[in-house]
């Protein structure tokens, strides 16, 4: 399944008031909304929180880059009728 880790390291450390903070963690907060409600999902790893989705399509209309080795990135083609 495709996922990303999330890693957060400073989402507001380039905010010059607490008015800026404030919005941006509203915004991170709205996309973080909207993703749960089409069916994203946090899984705890040892390696840290990946975010999942079970369909690649929607994971990628997100513009996310799966980090799943290149391995089980692979689409298997059905075999083509003779």
């Amino acid at each position: 399944m495709a996922y990303f880790t999330w890693k957060e390291t400073g989402l507001t450390a380039d905010c010059a008031s607490l008015e800026a903070m404030a919005a941006r963690l509203e915004e991170a907060a709205g996309l973080m909304r909207r993703m749960a409600a089409e069916g994203f999902v946090v899984e705890r790893h040892a390696d840290g929180q990946h975010i999942t989705h079970a369909d690649a399509a929607v994971f990628e209309a997100y513009g996310f880059i799966s980090e799943e080795p290149p391995v089980r990135q692979l689409t298997l083609m059905p075999e083509l009728a003779e």
